[in-house]
């Protein structure tokens, strides 16, 4: 009768630690698919790194999920490939000093566009 009882404690023990295990595959799989669908796959054409099935793509998710399972964040992550590819790799790229004429040119053609107009419709 004790028996029964050892076997079921043992059972309960090991399902709740395999599940554990799964959830946290599950999480880091999620973060997996999170992160390579902001990254570029170089040899596809502005096809995301989860979404291509080359053989650079598949490295890629082999490299970001070793990555988060060694316990680096996503920043740290894009941190390492943009080191390594170029932040040709990023869809969004950094909001940095070499990257300021490129966020900031749409906003720049904006208000050229709008003193054009304005100086046309003073003219006419």
């Amino acid at each position: 009768m004790k028996f029964q009882y050892f076997f079921k404690y043992i059972f309960c023990f090991y399902f709740i630690l395999s599940s554990e295990s799964v959830l946290s595959n599950d999480k880091v799989d999620f973060k997996v698919k999170e992160l390579t669908l902001e990254l570029r796959c170089m040899t596809c054409q502005n096809q995301s790194v989860y979404d291509s099935d080359s053989d650079f793509a598949k490295d890629i998710k082999n490299v970001v999920k070793d990555k988060f399972q060694e316990g680096l964040n996503q920043k740290e992550i894009k941190h390492f490939l943009t080191e390594r590819y170029g932040e040709y790799i990023l869809f969004k790229p950094y909001f940095n000093t070499k990257n300021l004429f490129l966020w900031l040119f749409p906003f720049i053609l904006l208000v050229f566009s709008i003193g054009f107009f304005i100086k046309k419709l003073k003219n006419n």
